[in-house]
């Protein structure tokens, strides 16, 4: 099978469609030789390919009686404020206590289910680790408003977060493709031939060895915001998948930090009913603050 095609090997060795097998390759869960490959990689005689199957997800999402921090709802979206530590939706290892188990027992039959039955109403996501703002659809015609005005750059995203060292320029522009990271199939990164990605940012504070901004985001890939300020060489604070938690600050602080320091405050959109644009937003977590003000103390 010299020469064959890395999609068409993988499918015709685990008796899976193509398309199947493309899905797998994709995703970052097929290597030759320990890293990722195009589908339409040649292979060799010598290679050695492995093939990492997900764990097979539940037909659908059950309701949890887990409470919500609900900052805005009508008939047509909800606003959530997602805590840290809570995944999104199921997926492989979390099948439960996610937040679209709370929002099943908080909204029964009524989020839209466009995304199916594992992630009803759920048109953006932030990461398990990132607490902040969410809307979330509660039926398909505000589903599709929401997702076009996303892929539109006409909702608004605005997080604030700490980065490790001090930014050259008060604002600016991060415009680097993300993709998954080539070696690490949990991990994204600035890669040729990535998804394009867009952050928009500003300094709001300085301190000794971190800055504190506002970062607005204009694409939403998969986490955008921690892989374009760690390939900048500023890493989240708090961060250690993408190179933040090493400076004394971080160390001395961990147990206060749990995780990277970002936070979604704010959120803005086209009301899909109404018309009306509605911005959305919430004080910062009293964690954060805990931080910043062990930060300014620090500075004296």
């Amino acid at each position: 099978m010299e020469g064959q095609r890395l999609d068409i090997f993988v499918s015709e060795k685990e008796k899976i469609t193509r398309s199947s097998a493309q899905k797998l390759i994709e995703s970052g869960l097929v290597t030759v030789n320990g890293t990722v490959r195009p589908k339409n990689y040649k292979i060799s005689e010598s290679d050695n390919i492995e093939v990492d199957f997900p764990e097979p997800v539940p037909d659908a999402a059950l309701p949890e009686n887990i409470p919500l921090d609900i900052v805005y709802e009508d008939n047509d979206v909800i606003v959530v404020n997602k805590p840290k530590g809570m995944v999104v939706h199921p997926a492989a290892g979390n099948y439960s206590g996610t937040l679209v188990n709370a929002l099943l027992y908080h909204c029964g039959d009524g989020l839209s289910g466009i995304n199916g039955v594992i992630r009803p109403g759920i048109v953006h996501r932030i990461d398990k680790d990132t607490a902040g703002l969410l809307v979330v659809a509660k039926n398909d015609v505000a589903h599709v408003c929401l997702a076009s005005q996303i892929k539109e750059h006409k909702a608004d995203r605005v997080y604030r977060a700490i980065v490790v060292g001090n930014l050259k320029d008060d604002e600016g522009t991060i415009n680097k493709p993300i993709g998954r990271h080539p070696c690490d199939r949990k991990k994204m990164s600035v890669v040729p031939g990535g998804r394009e990605a867009v952050t928009h940012y500003k300094v709001l504070e300085r301190f000794n060895g971190f800055t504190y901004i506002e970062a607005r985001l204009e694409t939403g890939r998969t986490h955008q915001i921690r892989v374009h300020f760690s390939n900048i060489g500023h890493p989240l604070m708090g961060d250690t998948v993408y190179g933040g938690g090493n400076t004394l600050f971080e160390k001395k602080h961990s147990s206060m930090l749990s995780g990277q320091m970002l936070y979604a405050k704010s959120v803005g959109f086209i009301h899909p009913k109404t018309g009306e644009y509605k911005v959305i937003s919430v004080p910062l977590p009293e964690w954060f603050e805990k931080v910043l003000k062990s930060l300014r103390e620090q500075n004296g």
